[in-house]
């Protein structure tokens, strides 16, 4: 069984250098490349997607993710029709409710009835059908031919059973094999009670991964990702509590969180990531040898993930990306 390797870069000027190793990942068999969205923190990544599609010619590319209350959902829709048409076809979308992108701006995330709704919109959208907003009809008469699939990111069981039940996809934000099978079965599980064939639904798991000897210099470079996770464990904890709604193996780490401050937000050495525990690190993030990368993609690859994306922020960038490309992508393809 194949699995897909992407690569998840941050906007970070210059954004040539962005695009730069978009392309690098392209020649060396990755098969998308995302991006954050969050525009306050870094560039705006549509305005850098037109020049990653530009000057590649097979990769794909999209947002990990966007979110329903930074742009009215007819543009999102707009965008990506337009780069649809532009290059053919080569966008997903991957959504969630919003994290940094919403709360450095002082707003709460969407609610899973605007991130449903939304969905339904931007797709339809996107896919050159007519949709309904506000109580108007709408459709993008020029983008008869754009095609946009909606990879919903999630950790809760309603937006588990949400992406279960409307996405074409479904993005889990950590490697851990454990929590992985148990997500992945509530998404599975949401879609046939919804009437809907669960083969369908692709799974991506992504995650930071590094490449080298050095495990204790690799921890302290991908601790940030337990801290950017915990964001969305505690909300998950405020809503359901901590017991039962997610595996503990998610849940109890964050009890030694005491804040975030999303000025670091998805920077290698965050200081507000020190409450995450080493075993945390190691079980989220893919770390050592790449022995231990064809390891674990291989667990993830025999529960059903159909893509794995690789966090690319942390100090080795060109070297953990020269050994996908090596050892990791022949192996998968």
């Amino acid at each position: 069984m194949i699995m897909d390797i992407g690569v998840v870069l941050q906007n970070d000027p210059p954004a040539r250098q962005v695009v730069e190793y978009a392309k690098r990942a392209e020649t060396l068999g990755f098969s998308h490349v995302w991006t954050f969205d969050s525009h306050v923190l870094w560039q705006e990544p549509f305005v850098v997607y037109s020049k990653i599609l530009a000057d590649t010619r097979r990769i794909m590319v999209g947002p990990m993710v966007t979110n329903p209350g930074t742009r009215d959902w007819t543009v999102i829709a707009s965008q990506f029709a337009t780069l649809n048409e532009m290059y053919g076809n080569r966008t997903v979308c991957g959504i969630g409710r919003g994290d940094s992108a919403l709360r450095v701006l002082g707003l709460a995330p969407a609610t899973l009835g605007q991130l449903r709704e939304s969905i339904g919109v931007i797709r339809d959208l996107a896919c050159g059908r007519e949709a309904s907003l506000r109580g108007t009809r709408l459709r993008l008469e020029w983008a008869p031919d754009s095609r946009l699939e909606m990879w919903v990111a999630a950790y809760g069981p309603k937006a588990l059973a949400l992406t279960g039940e409307v996405g074409d996809g479904y993005i889990l934000q950590l490697a851990d094999p454990a929590v992985a099978e148990w997500m992945i079965d509530a998404v599975r599980k949401a879609a046939a009670a919804a009437g809907r064939d669960p083969a369908a639904i692709r799974f991506c798991v992504a995650a930071p991964a590094y490449v080298g000897d050095d495990v204790a210099h690799q921890r302290e470079q991908t601790r940030w990702f337990g801290g950017m996770v915990g964001n969305h464990v505690a909300d998950i904890v405020a809503r359901y509590g901590a017991d039962g709604a997610v595996p503990a193996a998610l849940t109890d780490y964050i009890k030694g969180r005491q804040g975030y401050d999303y000025a670091e937000h998805g920077r290698a050495g965050n200081t507000h990531t020190t409450f995450v525990p080493d075993e945390v690190v190691d079980r989220f993030c893919v770390l050592g040898p790449v022995q231990n990368h064809l390891k674990r993609l291989a667990e993830l690859r025999d529960l059903g993930v159909d893509q794995f994306a690789v966090y690319l922020q942390h100090d080795a960038k060109d070297e953990t990306l020269a050994a996908y490309g090596e050892h990791v992508i022949p192996a998968f393809s």
